[in-house]
């Protein structure tokens, strides 16, 4: 299979995107460490859907609020052997404009969704150093290159992340490929419902499937290593109106 045996810790893993990340990447041989903060019971629930697969999985707590704490995860994944992939999908998608966005919540905004991931990079880089070889992933979102003026903080969290993306493509290799996966129209909000008008600006005219989700994701941990620094759009062409 095109992951056997190699070990991936996906962050924010137990619901969502997360989960069916984590579930393609088992299918395809992946042991998964699967990372989470609240949401014990649907890690658990993963968990149990993973090993009745055929494949290993771990299960490790922690706040990417907390400096300490995101310093501390890819140490803690050690035990249970050497991280090949890092996926960085945990985020937090405040609806906030220029007027509503308070300091507490822009911090709040770009430590998960930027300063978590730079550290997690750091983290897993250096446990690789200096023979090892990798993949890292960032999940990202079509508004990180055309932003919008609802979502500020999110969105300039992720366009961050894109330039980090990039900047680690270039740090990094050869040995570990860096790539951004950014979607559009994947699942409705956790919170409310989706805008009657979410598919009038993609010109696919439909939501993206999660198995288009995790077949990405496959593709970039075990496709071309010479594929690196890349942003893959997967959002029906939304980037582009």
């Amino acid at each position: 299979m095109l992951l056997d045996g190699k070990l991936i810790l996906i962050t924010g893993a137990a619901k969502r995107v997360g989960r069916e990340l984590a579930l393609t990447a088992a299918r395809n041989g992946g042991d998964l460490v699967i990372h989470y903060q609240h949401s014990k019971a649907q890690a658990e629930s993963l968990l149990d859907e993973i090993t009745a697969i055929g494949q290993k999985a771990h299960l490790l707590q922690a706040d990417l609020n907390d400096p300490t704490q995101v310093r501390d995860l890819v140490r803690r994944t050690q035990e249970f052997g050497t991280l090949y992939g890092l996926v960085n999908n945990a985020a937090i998608f405040g609806s906030l404009n220029w007027q509503t966005t308070h300091l507490e919540e822009w911090n709040h905004h770009l430590m998960v969704n930027l300063t978590a991931p730079f550290l997690l990079s750091q983290a897993f880089a250096e446990q690789l150093y200096p023979d090892g070889w990798g993949r890292i992933v960032n999940l990202l979102d079509w508004r990180a290159l055309r932003p919008t003026a609802d979502h500020l903080p999110y969105t300039i969290s992720k366009a961050a992340l894109a330039a980090l993306t990039q900047a680690l493509a270039v740090s990094l290799a050869p040995r570990i490929s860096v790539n951004g996966l950014a979607l559009g129209a994947v699942l409705p909000p956790s919170e409310g419902e989706a805008p009657s008008n979410i598919l009038k600006n993609v010109p696919a005219g439909r939501w993206a499937d999660l198995a288009e989700v995790g077949q990405a994701l496959v593709f970039l941990l075990a496709g071309p290593a010479y594929v690196t620094g890349e942003i893959i759009h997967l959002d029906g062409g939304r980037h582009l109106v």
